[in-house]
């Protein structure tokens, strides 16, 4: 479907060889990127992401591969940041829909902000998707995202190899949610909790703190995780959620000469946390193919934008609020160790230079990386 709509795109571009092609302007203060594309026929793609703090992915990696598909099929878009703001986020959706974009992708900050912007566009006859994050009551009229309760899955059970290598007895193990106002942290935390729970129910494991950290806030996750640590000294495991809590986490660690022995899990193979497991200081991350879901969101807002029917939405989810069936794209993800980052790098996600700096080197080359 992608082949051929970008074909599609690329004819139209040969017939309109008189047409400039794709601009775009950037405007650092807001975070804000536009595109005018060549292709007249379709509507304008409104874009909300939600931060640059909690993770690199939304500074840097979604902007990179939406933008690269909306320039590549010659449609035009705007693209913000709410710079996890929520009244910024509503700003930047009204502000979007006065202007009359056709389709509406947003990264919510919680489900209630989402939900009403979700409702707004409704209401001005804007099709709507929900990416990376489900809102809950939203009524979006298509999800892209990954299998949330997989990647948790694929967490919890890197956690249980992890210290089942280093031999540990009962180990004590932490959890560091992700935010309590994010649907996939909940999805992240039923995926893991089923794999640990029945650790901790026949006693392999013990069930040690547990809380989550608001807004993905790497900073208020170090707090949060020294507590615990200073609380319980007998934590043998973290069940991070992400790579920024994960690192969050190995920076306290370090403080009492634990990293290293302490193993901790992550997600979004970041260049930081793809490091850390070269160190020895991280068990594992999750690697997410950004590029496959950007692609695919992308896909269904051109189609959108046309006035055409999607076809690549071929699963569904159910809203847990309203029980409403959305069409949608549940991409697999993939757990990531020493031994497999050369993957991450060999899909063209991270770069062995960005990896592999002279700190690193020696580890790298161990890893097999090349």
């Amino acid at each position: 479907m992608r082949k051929g709509l970008f074909a599609l795109a690329a004819v139209g571009l040969l017939a309109t060889s008189s047409m400039a092609a794709c601009g775009k302007s950037k405007d650092s203060s807001s975070g804000s990127t536009s595109g005018s594309g060549s292709n007249a026929s379709a509507g304008t793609v409104g874009i909300i992401l939600p931060d640059t703090k909690s993770s690199q992915r939304w500074s840097t990696d979604d902007p990179k591969y939406l933008k690269a598909a909306f320039d590549a099929a010659g449609v035009t878009y705007d693209m913000q940041n709410a710079q996890g703001d929520k009244q910024q986020f509503q700003t930047i959706a009204d502000s979007m829909i006065s202007e009359g974009v056709k389709v509406l992708i947003i990264v919510n900050l919680d489900s209630g902000t989402g939900a009403a912007v979700l409702a707004k566009a409704k209401q001005a006859g804007i099709a709507t998707i929900d990416y990376d994050r489900l809102t809950l009551g939203g009524g979006a009229n298509y999800y892209v995202s990954f299998d949330n309760v997989k990647v948790g899955q694929l967490q919890g059970q890197g956690l249980v190899d992890c210290l089942t290598a280093k031999k540990v007895t009962k180990p004590v193990v932490a959890e560091l949610n992700g935010s309590p106002t994010d649907n996939n942290a909940t999805l992240f935390a039923q995926g893991y909790d089923s794999v640990l729970n029945p650790k901790y129910a026949d006693g392999t494991f013990t069930k040690g703190p547990n809380q989550s950290v608001p807004d993905w806030d790497n900073a208020q996750g170090g707090t949060i995780f020294e507590q615990m640590l200073t609380q319980n000294k007998q934590i043998k495991g973290v069940l991070a959620a992400n790579d920024g809590l994960g690192n969050a986490a190995i920076e306290v660690l370090k403080k009492q000469h634990l990293n290293g022995q302490v193993p901790v899990t992550g997600q979004d193979a970041t260049v930081q946390g793809l490091q850390n497991i070269l160190a020895g200081d991280q068990c594992m991350t999750v690697y997410k193919a950004i590029k496959k879901e950007a692609n695919a969101a992308s896909e269904l807002a051109i189609a959108l934008a046309k006035g055409q029917k999607p076809t690549t939405a071929t699963g569904t989810t159910t809203d847990p609020q309203t029980k409403a069936t959305i069409p949608s794209v549940l991409l697999d993800p993939e757990a990531i160790t020493a031994p497999t980052i050369k993957d991450v790098i060999a899909d063209g996600f991270v770069t062995k230079d960005a990896i592999c700096t002279a700190d690193f080197a020696k580890a790298c080359t161990a890893a097999g990386i090349s």
